[in-house]
């Protein structure tokens, strides 16, 4: 892996939990001063789960949306169910995946800068620091970034979905808690547009979009009550929105930032790259037993397409919450009371139909290409039943025939007297589950002809 943020370093922790040798390489030894994510979905908690970490160790729970006119005032409010949305300081999150990479005896090198890499006949070569030293490796994930090296060696031609946006964004620190909404302020101004934010403790985030007016950041920060807070670090950053044409080449991979870039306006940022490394360690751990290699492509046909939904999504959003004139202000009105209840559902939108997403090209897909929900079962959850594998879930006295699964894997079998109901649409049904969770196919209704 290249990079050690969260995207990089649950790579290393899924793949060294299936058993793998892996070693992340990261050029900084210091804090980055890029913005950091502050939050994430439950689906994107899922996938730290996985990796073994407890994200509410160090998280406080999304509170909703609120969305304000120019003089704060609100116009609507949206909250969140319990559990389905996580604030939490990066570099907390950070701390806890760098101790779970140790736990499973991955390594963690710093100081060590990625200038090339060479795809090659079975894995690829790196090439580190500018004296040319060179590590081979079995496969090579660039998780580096915007300005990714790794990249170089992919060619992704990047996709861009809209304009770059600037955006002024603060980190602060309150000497207490402040008397604010829980949630996320998103101010409609197009004068000013501003999101303000707690994330954890006394910690709150406060960004407002640049243009041709001088920011006054005290009366600005004033405006949410937070004129007494230290400002821990203040930076302008371009936020894009472009995803990658192309995210292989060979065993060398591309993953997050180095894939695609969102606008943060529905907090899918660092989501999008745990899915990512998720949907992709399996097939890695697969290929590494003896699959083939061509089951590296679903990656990018998979994520490509996710990825677009989610950062035009984003763009919209920023469009309708942040643009001026008289177009935007009827459009605003119009949707401001729906687009929301979108932005808080919960789950994402489901993988296309490939080799291991079986949606039927007509009908109800039934959750295919979805995750399966992680229901109770006793004092267990579903998602631990599983195990790390491909899972059978046979809710039907007939036991399907299965085509041959990547990598020879057997599927751990759970009979409908150990699993929980699923609901309607899956009563009755055999249910077949990647090892990210992800529902791969439905078989019909028991008596059925498929």
């Amino acid at each position: 892996m290249v990079g050690a943020g969260p995207v990089g370093l649950t790579a290393a922790v899924l793949l060294a939990r299936r058993g793998h040798q892996v070693e992340v390489l990261e050029r900084r030894t210091g804090p980055s001063t890029l913005p950091r994510a502050v939050h994430l979905d439950a689906e994107a908690q899922r996938v730290l789960a996985d990796a073994g970490v407890d994200l509410a160790r160090i998280s406080s729970p999304g509170a909703g949306l609120r969305l304000l006119d120019a003089e704060h005032r609100v116009l609507a409010e949206f909250p969140r169910e319990p559990g389905a949305a996580a604030m939490f300081h990066q570099p907390d999150l950070e701390e806890l995946l760098r101790a779970a990479l140790a736990q499973v005896g991955g390594r963690l090198t710093t100081g060590v800068e990625v200038v090339a890499v060479r795809p090659l006949r079975g894995g690829a070569q790196v090439v580190t620091d500018r004296s040319g030293r060179l590590l081979d490796a079995d496969v090579v994930l660039g998780c580096d970034g915007a300005s990714s090296t790794v990249a170089r060696a992919v060619g992704p031609r990047y996709r861009t979905l809209a304009r770059p946006d600037r955006w002024h964004v603060v980190d602060l620190l309150a000497p207490a808690p402040l008397d604010v909404w829980p949630g996320v302020h998103q101010v409609c101004d197009p004068a000013r547009a501003a999101t303000f934010m707690p994330v954890t403790g006394l910690r709150y985030r406060a960004e407002f979009r640049v243009t041709d007016r001088d920011l006054d950041l005290p009366a600005e920060l004033a405006r949410f009550g937070a004129q007494d807070c230290a400002v821990v670090r203040s930076v302008e950053y371009t936020y894009g929105a472009r995803v990658a044409r192309r995210w292989r080449t060979g065993r060398v991979l591309l993953c997050g930032d180095a894939a695609h870039l969102t606008p943060p306006f529905i907090g899918q940022g660092l989501g999008l790259g745990l899915r990512d490394v998720h949907q992709l360690a399996w097939k890695v751990d697969a290929v590494l037993a003896g699959a083939h290699d061509a089951l590296l492509d679903t990656h990018g046909r998979e994520r490509a397409a996710h990825a677009r939904s989610l950062v035009r999504l984003a763009a919209f959003t920023g469009w309708l919450m942040t643009a001026g004139g008289p177009r935007a202000a009827r459009v605003r009105r119009l949707v401001a009371r729906l687009l929301p209840r979108t932005l808080l559902a919960a789950g994402t939108p489901p993988l296309r139909r490939g080799p291991w997403v079986r949606r039927p090209r007509v009908g109800p897909a039934h959750g295919v290409g979805r995750l399966l929900p992680d229901v109770p079962v006793r004092r267990r959850r579903l998602h631990d039943l599983l195990g790390p594998g491909w899972a059978l879930l046979v809710c039907t006295t007939e036991v399907p025939a299965l085509p041959a699964l990547p990598g020879g894997a057997r599927p751990r079998v759970l009979h409908r007297g150990a699993l929980p109901d699923l609901g309607p649409a899956l009563r009755d049904r055999w249910v077949l589950v990647r090892p990210d969770r992800v529902v791969a196919a439905v078989g019909p209704r028991a008596g059925s002809r498929a």
